[in-house]
Formats: C-alpha cells, structure tokens, sequence
C-alpha cells in the first residue's frame, strides 16, 4: 500500500489505517455514515492514486457528512469479500456497522455524486 498519495491521506488529513477487524468494527459502527478507502495494490492498479486524491474531494463537496478511513492490506480480503465489493480501488460505505453501498474503480464526478447521495439517505436495513 506504499504510495504517497494513500499515505497523505493518513497524515495529512488524518484520516485512521485500519490494520485489524476490531479497528474496522469500531470504525464503522460509531454513529454516522462512515467509508471506506480499500486501495488494493497501487503499483499494479493504476486507479489508486486517482481514487486517492477523488476521495477527499468528495468528502468536502458533501461538506463532512461522512468521515473516512483507509483500509491496510492485512484486512483488505476480507472487507471487500464482506461488502461483496471486490474490484479495487473501492469505496465501501457504512452506516450503524452496515454496510450501505459501494463503488468500485474510478467514476465520473457525477455519477460519485448521485450514488453517495443516496447512500447518505439510504435507512439502513434491519437483519
């Protein structure tokens, strides 16, 4: 997961490197709506550092209604195969500890727009 780009996310914005399953847990069940960065392999996905700097562009034009984190590589399996999100890179949301959509691989502006928008909104489902 070595690329500038993802590590500015963690220093310069501050944004938490989940490592274990009890940090994503803690992550994704406090209150509101919360996504998740899971790059994959940046030297071997060309989409990472674009979804990088995309990321939180997003998270300022929908002025802070989510927080982010990003996903380290000894959990990322098992988030994507949890979300049923396995492309990368991808951005997995989450409301309540559940998860309540994703996008994988690079998108126009737009449509990143019209998708987060209903997520935001989106009641998350009782099991």
């Amino acid at each position: 997961m070595n690329h500038p780009l993802i590590t500015r996310l963690i220093t310069d914005f501050g944004w938490p490197k989940l490592t274990t399953m009890d940090e994503f847990s803690a992550f994704t069940e406090a209150p509101g709506v919360h996504v998740l960065f899971v790059p994959g392999d940046p030297a071997r996905n060309l989409e990472t550092p674009d979804v990088a700097v995309i990321l939180p562009e997003l998270q300022m034009a929908f002025q802070g209604q989510f927080d982010c984190a990003v996903v380290d590589e000894p959990i990322e399996y098992k988030v994507r195969e949890d979300a049923g999100v396995l492309k990368t890179p991808s951005l997995i949301f989450y409301r309540q500890g559940r998860m309540i959509g994703g996008i994988p691989k690079v998108r126009d502006w737009q449509e990143y727009v019209q998708r987060i928008s209903q997520f935001i909104v989106e009641p998350v489902a009782a099991e």
